[in-house]
């Protein structure tokens, strides 16, 4: 669904669903926000996170993104906060399963890609890491400045490479067993936030070509920085999935 771009104070004075996303990168917490409440059909409006907006601190409680804020509910950061408010906002297509066993499963491998030492937490430390280096991965004042927020120590950085290649291994060793039980979905027979998750989560090692996700080039070399543990591990089924979800799923080009 098509969504509209608005300032801080239009925003703020509008009601339904506004979300503060990061601009001119694909963030791949942002990005699929945006995917579930296109699948889902919910309108939105879109703010850009700009982090010296007094305003923006004050009405979402923080500077980061993405950050969703319906009507005059608490605002929701977390992928889970915001994975569960756009169910019940619209609770058809549902991208959690009913069984609960199943729905166990994919909000396990939602944190795996998503939550904390995810498969995003880790490559992100892994980008700053090499930044740090100056070794490919973010720009050296972005690395350091993301150090300081997220946590990067030395022992960190050099366990990353580690973590994100068992994560990858992961989702290829489920997506290889799912397409070998006749299911092209992570979970179940049909699309869960779990396949947006993926999707989405491949931008940050080889985001969309540039008709599809214009970037700053600086930003898509950072991005696309692979070692060759990260390279081996980034199986060409990973990049089918996603280019399959979007292809079919979710909306293009992107609109950062």
């Amino acid at each position: 669904m098509p969504f509209e771009y608005a300032s801080v104070e239009e925003a703020i004075g509008r009601r339904g669903l506004r979300m503060i996303v990061v601009g001119g990168v694909p963030s791949p917490w942002g990005e699929a926000a945006k995917g579930i409440l296109h699948v889902k059909g919910i309108p939105w409006t879109a703010v850009r996170l700009a982090y010296d907006s007094e305003p923006l601190r004050r009405w979402a409680g923080q500077r980061s993104g993405p950050v969703a804020i319906h009507d005059d509910e608490r605002p929701r950061s977390g992928w889970a906060e915001i994975l569960l408010l756009a169910e019940r906002l619209a609770p058809e297509p549902a991208l959690l399963p009913r069984d609960a066993g199943q729905r166990a499963l994919a909000f396990g491998l939602a944190h795996e890609i998503c939550g904390e030492d995810g498969l995003g937490w880790a490559r992100r430390l892994q980008l700053i890491h090499a930044g740090l280096r100056g070794e490919g991965g973010f720009a050296p004042p972005v690395a350091a400045y993301l150090a300081k927020k997220y946590g990067h120590s030395e022992a960190a950085g050099a366990a990353a490479t580690a973590r994100v290649v068992s994560l990858l291994g992961l989702l290829a060793t489920r997506l290889a067993a799912q397409r070998d039980a006749g299911s092209p979905y992570y979970v179940g027979t049909s699309l869960t936030a779990v396949d947006i998750y993926s999707a989405t989560f491949m931008a940050l090692f080889r985001p969309l070509p540039e008709d599809l996700c214009v970037m700053d080039k600086g930003s898509r070399a950072a991005f696309e920085t692979l070692d060759d543990a990260t390279r081996g591990a980034l199986v060409p089924m990973l990049l089918e999935h996603r280019d399959r979800i979007y292809r079919e799923r979710l909306e293009l080009p992107l609109s950062l």
